[in-house]
């Protein structure tokens, strides 16, 4: 099996995702748009999509003129019943491409947060082995509207839309269930000036909240992982 991931930014990498990839023997092919790396008008050689987070927002076409070609790629790899993960910016570039509005701001959480599970995410293949509430990483300021028709999965106290489903596979999930502890301590370096700016007392938090909630939410995230990788389907050749 051979799966795209789209990286918007440095920054954001596959993590746990790209752990639950290994595990399976799932070839990774890489792409770059951010670096001017062309995007494939279809989903013709791959059997699913990941698209990750970035800095950017999800409605930044001036800045990054590849965005409305992920979201055309993402609708084709669904139409095509092929698996799709969009997390953070991908779940928001998710939500625009099947007609949700996009929410630029005011929606910021950072850390280890709470996310609780609704009765139909409960239900839900990509959670299945999960307790109904549990702790994941968040690092974001916007949000979405699903779209019509469309269930949401999951919920925090302060972002509601936190996961939804389309169809059989293509799934956008805001939390940063990718993230272990390793992409986050590279993020507080990186962005080490912004968040001390922005987000006063997280870097002096971080070690306690890293002890106490990390390994639980690692090994949440790995099984959302294993779980999405399980929905992948191979395509014929």
């Amino acid at each position: 099996m051979r799966v795209l991931a789209i990286y918007n930014v440095d920054a954001c990498r596959l993590g746990l995702v790209g752990d639950a990839l290994e595990e399976a023997g799932v070839e990774v092919q890489l792409l770059r748009p951010d670096l001017g790396e062309p995007i494939p008008q279809g989903p013709e050689g791959f059997d699913g999509l990941v698209v990750l987070g970035g800095t950017q927002n999800a409605l930044a076409d001036d800045l990054c003129p590849w965005l409305p070609a992920v979201c055309n790629l993402m609708r084709s790899f669904g139409d095509s019943d092929r698996s799709v993960l969009g997390i953070c910016l991908g779940s928001q570039l998710l939500a625009r491409e099947y007609g949700g509005r996009n929410i630029v701001g005011g929606a910021s959480e950072l850390g280890w947060q709470k996310v609780r599970l609704t009765p139909q995410g409960k239900g839900d293949p990509i959670f299945a082995d999960l307790p109904n509430a549990f702790p994941v990483f968040q690092i974001h300021d916007d949000t979405f509207m699903l779209p019509a028709g469309v269930g949401r999965l999951a919920t925090a106290r302060e972002v509601k839309n936190q996961a939804f489903r389309i169809g059989r596979a293509v799934y956008g999930i805001q939390f940063h269930f990718e993230a272990d502890r390793k992409v986050v301590e590279m993020w507080n370096r990186q962005f080490a000036t912004w968040l001390a700016e922005n987000r006063p007392g997280w870097l002096e938090r971080y070690p306690a909240e890293a002890a106490r909630l990390g390994p639980k939410a690692e090994a949440i995230g790995l099984t959302i992982a294993r779980n999405w990788v399980r929905t992948i389907i191979p395509t014929k050749r």
